[in-house]
């Protein structure tokens, strides 16, 4: 146990010195030459002028005129006397400065660097003693452990002789410490030979005092700690003169020092206290030294501890623990990294790679060792402290105020904002959870549950403030020093409309009242304008080119605050039209203000109200729904919406940003046509709203609103250019057409639904389901012709012509069979003679069409038509008509086909004739008139 424990402290001791044994052995020498060159100035100017310039000569053998880059400026200090003073480790404490007015330039020069040390140096010295101090300690335990089996010295005399050890390695290490130093640099300095005694020396004095305890039982636990204790804050006194590995053994030391005395009746104030004065020592000492790693251990342990008693010791006093957290966080606000060591960064346009430099800003180790030490233990509380003497909630949203503090009074300090912001929502997730499984549990008695101590049930009013904390954090950053550094900046606008918006919700939804919430209603309210605040408030001070994006953040997080607080208020047709209202304000801002995030609020408004809609269609509810057609609720809760949004688009259509005016444009449509589209459902319906499968007439109207909604969408594109328009009327023509391959012609087709077409001869609903949209898409195809690509205009006309063929195909079909058409009823022979009657005749009337217009494609329809006709006359008409039906069917048919050719016959020639014309005129034309 003895040995073990020293040999976990020296591997810790080398594993924190080996990454700052380079700073130290440049520091060292460094020093060591400006004290030589500060004694030969003493003593002789001339030759202390001499050096430097001979190094330089040497070093750069090619004169120039240039001024060297170290060179002092009159009336400045020289690097090499001014930096004397800063290699004490005096903190902020500047020396009077030593001027060389006067003096030739290279006078001021930096020392040259010194020769790399070679690998057979840095073997034989630094790792040579290094290990020559393990082989000390190792060699005063074996030589304790010999006496202990040699029974030849009492355990008392051996602990004497362990301590005494350890004191004489510590003293010849400052010994030697005090002749090294001053004077000329020694070749291997960086070998840190008196470090390494007195930290042996430290090891053996943890030993003896352990033992002494643990062991032997000489002295009690108290007697033991306040040594332990001595011993640790003594290493880190001596850590300001032997380095940061010291520093970190003595770190460790207190760390360790709580479970080698072990008591029956332990203190958590005595035990937190003992660990917050280690943290400050070490943080002050950090300070002096300008050291990293040491106080990021130091939050570490300080964190691990906390977390740990949180663990193992329910219910447990939050008290100390809180009042050591916050210690901490004061230690990192006022002693390191302080405001001594701030370092405003350059500024730079926001990308994802500059973002990430943001994250990795140094003290990285700092920043990051703070957030999570603090964030953990804050956290837990909520878990393992039920029953606690206060309640943990409370000191929870304190740690995390505090830590957002730190982040908005620092440049360096991002990881701490933006855990903060994210531990205070995990905190109120977890605060109402807890809360609400415990109500479970107690059979909702909130009685019951309130008397247990260390439980709040409604935390709303800390949420509340807290989420209000983060965002005059926030705006303090922004006013201080947000146009020094726009990414941080940008930051806390995300922080400042995610965070409180987050918060408050989570509150609504553990403890609002879903009809009306005025508490979490007024502040969403509130949220918004003070959003809304910050934002004009970096305008007003001129930082508007700088926070364009945090501007736009900030703007966002206004309108959603401004949402929740509406859906908190209100709720069902009135929410809808707040919220349309509200979006459609944003867009009469930007009259006032050109910020490029507010047309893009009407665009989250219009997502809004199509949410809400698809939550509930009916907007108020199917009970308070009317079933008047079109004069219902489905009026303004769709149709208000749509107005704005189509009202907003036409506003903004010489606005500057044009994926907001597609964007707008696509949301109007949309919203226009759901509108005429669900008054058609709710009148076809019978006024009510189901999910049942539409009629072949409903579903006829949703294709003559698709066609025509392709039809306007066109014509706003021949007047007002936009790929919103231009490929949405596309868009809204193909869905129709699959509409008609997949609904018309199959599913909804009365000749496999077996739905009635009605009693009337010729307005039945044939005529609604099939002639009307062949007309439709005729027109439509006829007035794409020249506007859209032609393999479009194609499918157009295709669609509108199979509309056209069955029609008339189910009108022969209803002649023969009357109302209902289905196809169990089979065939009769005049019904099938009388398709190829139809069939012919409409290839007949395409072909004069064709020819009438010049149109090749609706000549080519004809083709098909009658070779369609064809082909039935010969496999069905042959087998199925019989007598005289049979043969008018194929005498009709040669009739027609004999017809057809002579007919193709006289276009054929009269095409010929045209060409003909057109060859013999060519060659008689006269000059051109332009020439």
């Amino acid at each position: 146990m003895f040995e073990s424990l020293f040999l976990i402290l020296l591997v810790i001791l080398f594993a924190v010195g080996r990454g700052t044994a380079k700073r130290i052995d440049r520091l060292e020498k460094e020093v060591a030459a400006l004290s030589e060159q500060l004694v030969l100035f003493r003593t002789s100017p001339e030759a202390a002028l001499a050096v430097p310039a001979a190094r330089t000569a040497a070093s750069d053998p090619v004169p120039t005129t240039e001024e060297p880059a170290g060179a002092a400026q009159p009336g400045e200090p020289a690097p090499e006397l001014s930096g004397i003073a800063n290699s004490e480790g005096m903190g902020e404490s500047v020396a009077e400065p030593m001027t060389t007015e006067g003096l030739p330039a290279a006078s001021a020069s930096t020392p040259p660097a010194q020769p790399k040390e070679s690998l057979e140096s840095y073997l034989g010295a630094r790792w040579a003693v290094w290990t020559g101090g393990l082989a000390l300690a190792l060699g005063g335990l074996f030589l304790v452990r010999y006496s202990i089996e040699s029974g030849l010295l009492g355990p008392g005399v051996r602990l004497i002789l362990a301590s005494l050890f350890g004191l004489a390695l510590i003293g010849v290490g400052e010994a030697i410490r005090r002749k090294a130093m001053p004077g000329i640099a020694a070749l291997y300095s960086n070998a840190m030979i008196p470090g390494i005694l007195t930290a042996a020396g430290a090891l053996s004095l943890f030993g003896a005092i352990y033992a002494a305890h643990g062991i032997y039982g000489f002295i009690g636990a108290t007697a033991a700690f306040l040594l332990l204790a001595f011993v640790a804050f003594a290493t880190i006194g001596l850590s300001l003169m032997h380095g940061q590995a010291l520093a970190g053994l003595g770190l460790a030391g207190s760390m360790v020092t709580p479970l080698l005395v072990s008591s029956t009746s332990p203190s958590p104030w005595t035990l937190f206290g003992f660990l917050t004065l280690s943290l400050v020592a070490t943080s002050a000492a950090s300070r002096l030294r300008d050291w990293h790693i040491v106080p990021a251990l130091a939050n570490l342990g300080l964190g691990g501890w906390a977390f740990l008693y949180l663990a193992v010791a329910p219910p447990a006093e939050l008290a100390p623990v809180a009042l050591a957290l916050l210690a901490m966080l004061a230690a990192s606000a006022f002693l390191w990294p302080g405001r001594a060591f701030e370092v405003v960064p350059q500024p730079e346009e926001p990308s994802p790679g500059a973002f990430l430099r943001v994250l990795a800003r140094p003290p990285l180790s700092m920043a990051m060792t703070l957030s999570f030490a603090t964030i953990l233990p804050a956290v837990a509380m909520l878990i393992a402290t039920v029953g606690s003497d206060i309640d943990p909630f409370y000191v929870m949203a304190a740690l995390t105020a505090a830590l957002a503090g730190i982040g908005a009074g620092r440049h360096s300090m991002v990881w701490p904002a933006l855990l903060a912001a994210t531990g205070a929502i995990l905190g109120t997730a977890l605060q109402v959870q807890l809360a609400e499984s415990l109500l479970a549990m107690l059979g909702n008695s909130m009685d019951d549950a309130v008397a247990i101590p260390g439980i709040t049930i409604n935390i709303m009013p800390i949420s509340l403030g807290l989420g209000a904390f983060f965002v005059l954090a926030g705006l303090f950053f922004l006013q201080r020093k947000g146009n020094r550094d726009p990414l941080l900046a940008t930051v806390w606008a995300g922080i400042m409309a995610t965070a409180p918006l987050a918060i408050a919700a989570i509150s609504y939804f553990g403890y609002g009242d879903y009809n009306r919430d005025w508490a979490h209603g007024l502040y969403g309210v509130v949220l918004a304008a003070a959003l809304l605040a910050s934002a004009e408030a970096q305008v007003r001070g001129r930082r508007r080119e700088s926070l364009t994006l945090a501007i736009d953040l900030l703007v966002a997080g206004s309108f959603l605050a401004l949402a929740f607080g509406l859906n908190a208020l209100t709720s069902g047709l009135t929410l809808i039209l707040l919220l349309a209202a509200a979006g459609f304000a944003y867009v009469q801002a930007t009259r006032l203000r050109d910020w490029r995030a507010l047309p893009w609020m009407m665009v989250a408004a219009s997502l809004a109200v199509l949410a809400r809609i698809a939550w509930e269609p009916t907007v108020v509810g199917p009970q308070s729904l009317g079933k008047t057609p079109v004069f219902n609720a489905l009026l303004p809760g769709y149709g208000v919406p749509a107005l704005l949004a189509i009202l907003s688009a036409y506003l903004l259509r010489n606005w500057p940003g044009v994926r907001v005016r597609n964007a707008l444009q696509a949301l109007a449509s949309l919203m226009g046509l759901l509108t005429v589209a669900i008054l058609v459902r709710h009148a076809m319906n019978g006024g009510v709203l189901s999910e049942s499968v539409p009629t072949l007439g409903e579903q006829s109207i949703y294709t003559l609103l698709l066609t025509g909604l392709s039809g306007v969408l066109m014509t706003l594109d021949l007047k007002s250019p936009s790929p919103v328009f231009r490929y949405g009327s596309m868009l809204a023509g193909s869905v129709a057409a699959l509409n008609v391959l997949f609904l018309h012609l199959s599913v909804l087709n009365p000749y496999f639904s077996g739905e009635s077409t009605g009693s009337w001869p010729f307005f039945n609903l044939l005529l609604v389901g099939y002639l009307l949209p062949a007309v439709a898409y005729g027109g439509l195809a006829y007035y794409a012709r020249d506007k859209r690509p032609q393999p479009y205009v194609v499918m157009l006309a295709v669609t509108g012509a199979a509309l056209g063929f069955a029609w008339a195909t189910l009108s022969v079909r209803r002649f023969w069979h009357g109302e209902f058409i289905s196809d169990w009823k089979g065939f009769l022979q005049g019904e099938t003679y009388s398709y190829s009657v139809v069939w012919l005749a409409i290839g007949v009337g395409l072909l004069a069409l064709g020819s009438r217009f010049h149109a090749k494609s609706i000549r080519i329809a004809s083709a098909v038509l009658v070779l369609l006709s064809v082909a039935k006359a010969f496999l069905i008409d042959m087998s199925n008509l019989e007598g005289v039906l049979r043969a008018l069917s194929f005498i009709g048919l040669g009739f027609v086909l004999i017809g057809i050719g002579l007919f193709y016959q006289k276009i054929l020639s009269d095409g010929r004739k045209m060409e003909e014309a057109d060859g013999r005129a060519a060659p008689n034309a006269g000059p051109d008139p332009s020439l």
